[in-house]
């Protein structure tokens, strides 16, 4: 993952297959966008391959790979969350809904105004793009993603979150310069939880949508 154009194009096509198999286990509507993510991050990692082929640079691909890891994602995952959470736990989770609204808005302006740029480093991929006050950026992005699978009400999808909340971790700390290209592709490895969350879901003892 992240290594090369071949084994971003492998991770995302093992990662898109493992999404198919989500979504064939969903037996309610408000389960599929939660199901799905596996798919989207699988297609993710696909376009990050054509972003090592094309060698970087303000492309299209580059472009389309920031529209779903910064936006799309900040927005996605909450509500996915959300949406297939019980009633009795939705409450907690408008605080990363909240912010997952907001943050995909500042993102979507950014990207609407500024030009995204891929450096490739290595055997990583860094992307740039001109943020307004980074930090509180990247911290509502973090609450919107991380946070809404932590206080799911799923334990299945409590496991994701600790996974993708240590993957943030590892990448900060080993790959600074290229966080957001390593953590998507770890994110994109964790999400294979989902398929036992989606075959538990099918189980008559599941929990209730």
């Amino acid at each position: 993952m992240c290594w090369s154009a071949t084994a971003d194009l492998t991770a995302g096509v093992c990662i898109g297959a493992v999404g198919v198999a989500c979504v064939a286990h969903v037996r309610r509507v408000r389960d599929l966008p939660l199901a799905a993510l596996p798919l989207l991050l699988g297609a993710h990692q696909i376009v990050e391959s054509v972003v090592w082929d094309s060698g970087g640079g303000a492309g299209p691909a580059t472009t389309a790979w920031a529209v779903i890891a910064m936006p799309l994602l900040a927005l996605w995952v909450p509500l996915a969350v959300l949406l297939a959470s019980p009633p009795e736990s939705r409450r907690r989770l408008a605080l990363p809904v909240a912010s997952g609204v907001a943050t995909a808005a500042a993102l979507s302006y950014c990207l609407a105004t500024r030009e995204v740029t891929a450096d490739i480093r290595g055997h990583t991929i860094g992307y740039a793009v001109h943020l307004p006050q980074p930090e509180i950026v990247v911290a509502g992005y973090l609450l919107a993603t991380i946070g809404a699978l932590l206080l799911s009400g799923d334990r299945t999808v409590r496991l994701l979150g600790g996974l993708v909340a240590v993957g943030a971790v590892v990448c900060v700390v080993i790959w600074r310069l290229a966080f957001v290209s390593t953590w998507c592709a770890f994110a994109a490895l964790a999400s294979v939880v989902v398929l036992g969350w989606a075959r538990r879901r099918t189980e008559p003892s599941g929990p209730a949508a």
